[in-house]
């Protein structure tokens, strides 16, 4: 009490107050890349009555992007060592031999440049 009467402040029990918790808000989920749907279209477009696992189709998925991955990166260095800095379907079929073995880079190549006119026609 001597400090109350020395001007100080004075400790008086206060009510407890409320908090009020605001609800979290929604977090929107991350959408995550994936081809599964074009990898189910192209099996039903050739095999229409057979089905595929979702554990399988996401082992396919993660093969395609590895593939991907790798043939990108390949492009990369390709473009970084000719110092351009646009990548072309050249780039991306020179990339495609040391990356594919043998007769896979070979058909990929064929079906790639088919794709590659296909557009140009179509644009």
């Amino acid at each position: 009490m001597a400090a109350a009467a020395k001007g100080g402040a004075s400790h008086k029990a206060s009510k407890p107050t409320k908090v009020i918790k605001k609800p979290p808000k929604k977090r929107r989920k991350s959408r995550k890349q994936s081809l599964s749907t074009y990898v189910y279209r192209v099996l039903t477009e050739v095999h229409p009555s057979t089905r595929i696992l979702t554990k399988a189709t996401s082992v396919i998925n993660s093969f395609t992007v590895d593939i991907f991955e790798r043939i990108a990166s390949e492009a990369s260095h390709l473009i970084h060592y000719n110092k351009r800095h646009t990548t072309s379907a050249r780039e991306i079929q020179s990339a495609i031999h040391p990356t594919l073995p043998g007769e896979l880079a070979k058909h990929s190549i064929s079906k790639g440049t088919k794709a590659v006119t296909k557009y140009t026609n179509f644009v």
